[in-house]
């Protein structure tokens, strides 16, 4: 069974510690290798005089990184003496520090084994979820056989998806008889990743449900749509249950083809790499995570990613992904602008991050549209990314969409009979 797990004060005591002493240790490789790049040119790095200022050089940069060392391992021995206090859980002001950190290094942290790495997990209330029946059961005593799992986006965590009072899990638990889950996971993973983990989570959890499972209703926000995507590809390549039992895909602001700021980022990398003197620092831009380069173009499998280089620049590479058959999939999108005039193809920067024809899954070339059907797009005008978690149009749509399917759901309307 899926076991329950939480960051607790001690643990991120040596996470915090760890990627401190990390992070100077990267500084420092950056800066000698820019010392290193100004004092010797290629041409004389050969000379007796540079040889031994090297050696000099990296006698003193190794200085440093074995202080930084000692620091690293204090910590880790003072952590232990943390009063009892520290093994609570932490402050969501300090679950939404981690979260960023996450989405920024969380491949780094998830390689490293550093204590600050999020474990996915399933949670309510900003605790986790033991996925066994029994554990289930008296933890959410209301259970029903609808579930709605709502996928935070990048540097983000479940807890934010209450925002200025408002939760659209638990108000479409009350209007609709849904039982909220909330996913928590590493945003800096690639998203193929996450989506095996997801779909591997989902199987477990529908085995272990209390009842029977009606109904699986999944809404993604940001990168959260491209994890769900991923997720039913793996679970369906799996032969797992659960992909035949979700009966709608909902996407708040889903870079379903990427984000012109990442693509933007991918630029400056390579344009670093251009001066010999600059290219040190290009070791900077490639601090991000595999989650943020996921973004560029909006991959979802490991064939997206694997065998390449993912700060090189290159095209669109990715394998065609259409929308899961059966499924109904409601797709919204956000623009800052307070109108609809103009093309949506000149809307390149949409709700701040994601344009609108990525967030609705238009694309030119016809292979890779995504065919969400009129009737289920919608745009919400002088809106951000961050609106789209909480501004009560948006919710009125999910309301609307939510609802009329219910009814046909009541009706018995079969999910091999909806388009």
């Amino acid at each position: 069974m899926t076991k329950a797990s939480n960051i607790h004060h001690s643990a991120a005591l040596i996470g915090f510690g760890r990627l401190t002493t990390d992070a100077i240790t990267g500084l420092t490789d950056v800066v000698e290798a820019v010392h290193r790049q100004i004092a010797f040119s290629s041409r004389d790095a050969a000379s007796p005089w540079a040889q031994s200022s090297a050696g000099l050089t990296a006698l003193v940069y190794g200085s440093i990184r074995g202080v930084t060392g000692l620091v690293d391992r204090g910590l880790a021995e003072l952590a232990p003496l943390a009063s009892p206090v520290d093994e609570r859980p932490l402050s969501p002001a300090h679950e939404a520090v981690i979260a960023t950190l996450n989405g920024v290094v969380g491949d780094y942290l998830a390689r490293t084994l550093n204590p600050l790495a999020i474990s996915m997990s399933l949670r309510r209330h900003g605790q986790p979820l033991e996925i066994e029946r029994h554990a289930l059961q008296a933890t959410i005593p209301q259970v029903t056989g609808r579930v709605l799992l709502l996928a935070h986006g990048l540097c983000l965590n479940d807890l934010q998806w209450k925002r200025k009072g408002h939760d659209y899990g638990e108000a479409l638990g009350g209007e609709f008889g849904y039982t909220p889950v909330y996913l928590h996971y590493n945003s800096g993973l690639h998203v193929s990743e996450n989506g095996r983990l997801l779909a591997d989570l989902l199987e477990t959890l529908f085995h272990q449900w209390p009842v029977p499972v009606e109904e699986l209703a999944i809404i993604g926000h940001s990168m959260g749509g491209l994890v769900s995507r991923s997720a039913y590809y793996y679970g369906e390549e799996a032969v797992h249950d659960w992909p035949r039992h979700l009966e709608r895909l909902l996407f708040l602001g889903t870079p379903h083809h990427g984000a012109p700021l990442e693509r933007i980022g991918n630029w400056v990398n390579t344009t670093l790499e251009v001066s010999p003197y600059s290219v040190p620092f290009a070791r900077l831009a490639k601090i991000r995570s595999a989650g943020i380069t996921d973004m560029r173009y909006g991959n979802l499998l490991d064939d997206d990613w694997e065998g390449r280089d993912r700060f090189a620049r290159a095209g669109d590479l990715r394998v065609p992904q259409p929308l899961p058959p059966g499924v109904q999939s409601y797709a919204i999108a956000a623009t800052t602008k307070r109108h609809a005039k103009g093309s949506p193809r000149l809307d390149l920067f949409g709700d701040g991050l994601v344009p609108v024809n990525s967030a609705l899954g238009r694309h030119r070339t016809p292979g890779m549209s995504l065919q969400f059907s009129e009737s289920r797009q919608w745009i919400g005008y002088g809106m951000n990314h961050w609106d789209l978690l909480s501004h009560p149009a948006i919710y009125e749509q999910i309301r609307r969409w939510f609802g009329l399917q219910s009814s046909k759901l009541v009706a018995g309307e079969s999910r091999a009979n909806r388009n």
